[in-house]
């Protein structure tokens, strides 16, 4: 009896060291990626790829806008590992040692970005960002309901939309459209420059039906106004959706932007941050996510493998003529206090 006793005491502290280690192994915890990127800005398909792929859960949040996504990051409420800022917030990042140099031996498929994208003046030397998106400003408006030519940013001040004109909620992108009807910088720090966009903000006020971003695009699919400012991927998203829709870039010039993959300061998986990166820039990945988003990829594999009719379509791959014509947003400093200033007028008045 003793014997067997014996035997099973000791099967049964076998079998609670079995079941301990089993224990462990299973609250092992699974690597976890913070990611934080514009609305409706990827293929999400693409994240559960990513986690099957490399067994990292990717948690996945969204801002409206550049400021929005700023403030939280600096306020230091929530920890990512990916952000997606753009050309002139990065600026400002960089200098308030906000973001952490990337390794680009990291991330080999960096090889497929345009090198004529690489090296821009808000981040020379690539030691921050990689590029993600690229596009322009401009007008999204619906055939049926304007009348003539739409070619200048007059039409976005013209009486006869009145109701019917969407303008985004982004004070870069709003006063930005303001100074270039008045032919004058988009990064214009002149006082007086900047006190004539507000008032013209402020005589367009009763003819906007809405200040939006992301439900723009879907306003305009569903006829709900005839024109809107906004950025040429949701434009081209919503022209696939609505025939009736077009596109145009004023001949007065307008914004050329940048939204770029960078790693803020206090990211807990930069392994996997640099993984992601990597991931997205894979040209079939690259390839899904352009013609998902509708925004022009940087990455020339996959621009290749996009149809004929795409690649040809000015409105997504402007000329070089029309690119000339553009102008990048720059960090604006102490100014910005000023645009600060002037949209909180703005949406109030």
């Amino acid at each position: 009896m003793g014997d067997v006793s014996l035997k099973k005491t000791v099967l049964m502290i076998l079998g609670l060291v079995v079941l301990s280690l089993v224990l462990t192994g299973c609250g092992k915890e699974q690597p976890v990626l913070y990611v934080y990127n514009w609305g409706d800005y990827i293929d999400e398909s693409i994240l559960e790829e990513f986690e099957k792929e490399t067994g990292i859960k990717v948690v996945y949040d969204t801002f409206s806008t550049n400021e929005d996504m700023y403030v939280k990051i600096k306020s230091g409420g929530s920890t990512y590992d990916v952000v997606f800022p753009s050309d002139y917030m990065v600026t400002r990042m960089i200098n308030e040692g906000m973001l952490l140099k990337i390794d680009l031996e990291k991330i080999p498929n960096r090889v497929h970005i345009d090198p004529k994208l690489m090296g821009a003046d808000y981040d020379p030397k690539n030691e921050y960002t990689l590029p993600y998106m690229w596009g322009t400003l401009g007008i999204l408006y619906n055939t049926t309901m304007v009348e003539g030519e739409v070619d200048s940013w007059d039409v976005l001040w013209d009486a006869r939309y009145a109701k019917n004109i969407l303008m985004l909620d982004s004070q870069r992108d709003s006063i930005g459209a303001a100074l270039l009807k008045l032919g004058y910088s988009i990064n214009t720090k002149d006082p007086q420059e900047l006190a004539e966009a507000a008032e013209l903000l402020k005589q367009q006020k009763p003819l906007v039906l809405a200040y939006v971003v992301d439900e723009g695009k879907d306003k305009m699919v569903a006829g709900e106004a005839a024109l809107a400012l906004t950025w040429s991927g949701e434009a081209m998203y919503a022209i696939g959706e609505n025939p009736d829709l077009s596109y145009a870039i004023p001949k007065e010039g307008t914004n050329l932007w940048f939204d770029v993959m960078a790693i803020p300061k206090g990211a807990k998986n930069i392994e996997g941050a640099h993984k992601f990166m990597d991931f997205l820039n894979r040209p079939e990945i690259a390839l899904r996510n352009a013609e998902y988003t509708g925004y022009s990829t940087p990455n020339l594999a996959a621009w290749e493998m996009l149809p004929e009719e795409v690649r040809n379509d000015p409105r997504a791959y402007p000329s070089e003529e029309v690119l000339a014509n553009t102008e990048v947003f720059v960090s604006l400093g102490e100014t910005l206090k000023e645009y600060d200033r002037i949209w909180t007028e703005v949406k109030a008045f």
